[in-house]
């Protein structure tokens, strides 16, 4: 008797013409393998690109935690020793001889609890990162565990990067508040776009050091963007983070071909821009230590549009008559308040232009070698045809322009606070 040969395809074919039940079932059991086999071949295929991802989840990992256990130990080490030493000063004089020295040095010895608690915490989260990554090599962790463990590694390691960085704000005023100005250009609309963007920068970057900024005072323009803005950042150590923005932000866009930057800035065509940034010390606990002479003082005052319709006093005026230097206060409820505010101002740039100059007496400061923002270039963005962010001062590159946009400014303000050190003496 012959053997019978059969044709998969032919009973495939047959099985799908055929309406019997036992036809239908038997294509149905075949659909299903079809599906298992597929469902398979996901899973091997999603499990290969997870555990490469473990793989180099891990090496994040080992690396973010092998700077921590070089850094935090070392850190600990010097605040700890400082400390010893500001309990053995206190102890060795009567706190009530001198009170303002004795408040001082209680500030400092309590910073530096704080400080020492918060490195403890950063190496005992470094720990924690290191157990789950060898419990992941035993295939003990999941890999969103292992996920959670990256990111307070990154946290870990920013937060060393700003505690290294606090340790080179040393000069006068880098631990006070700040207070940035922002002034459009002479480009009409895309300077006064472009202020009111560099405004939010700094507003983003401070909402990521966990505080707020707030716009004191702020000049619309007729029609989009602003003319002026003035921030005032009210925490520690913001005008030593911030003192290098001062200068010149250039802008460029493109010119001949419309390029659209509705994502960044609006409105989406843009040429070109400036924007003058200003920063001085805001301070926080304290009046700005100087005495001027009032009969040295011009002061005048000129209600806004704004001020005639609220209930705040008109803007004042201070100018400095021997070295030409002007500040303004406006939005206080009393002339007696924005003076106040004014003359504070005040105070701060010329105590600024005093460290620049190398001077002790406000008689000393030579109006010629006074220096405006408007006279240094700081930040060249570039828009098209590439994203370019260009630090003038450090030389410092950035190719993710809408990064820095969102107020990732961190490694400007780094490269700024390291070679600023050899700047004045």
């Amino acid at each position: 008797m012959a053997k019978m040969t059969v044709d998969p395809f032919s009973v495939q074919a047959e099985a799908s013409c055929s309406s019997s039940p036992s036809t239908v079932g038997s294509s149905r059991i075949f659909a299903f393998r079809i599906r298992a086999y597929n469902n398979q071949h996901i899973d091997d295929k999603n499990r290969f690109y997870k555990e490469l991802g473990t793989f180099a989840l891990k090496r994040k990992i080992e690396d973010l935690v092998l700077r921590a256990e070089m850094l935090t130990p070392t850190a600990l080490e010097f605040e700890e020793a400082r400390r010893l030493k500001q309990e053995e000063v206190i102890r060795e004089y009567d706190l009530w001889d001198d009170v303002a020295k004795s408040d001082e040095d209680l500030v400092q010895l309590a910073e530096n609890a704080r400080a020492i608690d918060s490195l403890k915490d950063l190496r005992y989260k470094a720990e924690e990162a290191k157990l789950i990554t060898e419990l992941a090599g035993m295939d003990s962790i999941s890999y969103e565990f292992l996920k959670q463990a990256y990111t307070a590694c990154v946290s870990v390691n920013k937060s060393l990067d700003k505690y290294e960085l606090s340790k080179l704000l040393r000069e006068p005023y880098d631990m006070e508040g700040a207070c940035v100005t922002i002034e459009s250009g002479n480009e009409g609309i895309y300077s006064e776009i472009w202020a009111e963007q560099l405004t939010r920068m700094y507003i983003k970057w401070a909402e990521k050091q966990g505080h707020k900024a707030r716009i004191v005072e702020k000049q619309d323009s007729e029609s989009v963007g602003i003319k002026y803005a003035m921030i005032e950042l009210e925490f520690k150590s913001a005008y030593g983070y911030l003192s290098g923005e001062r200068g010149i932000h250039y802008m460029s866009g493109s010119s001949e071909n419309k390029f659209d930057l509705s994502k960044v800035i609006k409105p989406d065509e843009l040429k070109a821009g400036t924007a003058a940034v200003d920063v001085i010390p805001l301070f926080l606990e304290s009046s700005p230590d100087l005495s001027i002479d009032e009969n040295n003082l011009e002061i005048t005052t000129q209600p806004s549009y704004e001020e005639k319709q609220s209930n705040t006093s008109p803007s004042l005026t201070i100018q400095h008559i021997p070295t030409g230097l002007q500040v303004r206060s406006t939005g206080e409820r009393s002339r007696f308040a924005n003076k106040l505010k004014a003359l504070n101002r005040l105070k701060a740039k010329l105590l600024i232009v005093m460290r620049e100059q190398g001077v002790s007496d406000l008689a000393s400061v030579r109006s010629s070698a006074i220096s405006s923002s408007w006279n240094q270039v700081a930040r060249r963005y570039v828009f098209h045809p590439n994203k370019l962010v260009e630090d003038i001062k450090t030389g410092i590159q950035l190719s993710d322009l809408t990064a820095v946009l969102n107020g990732n400014i961190e490694p400007f303000i780094g490269a700024h606070i390291n070679s600023r050190r050899h700047e004045i003496p």
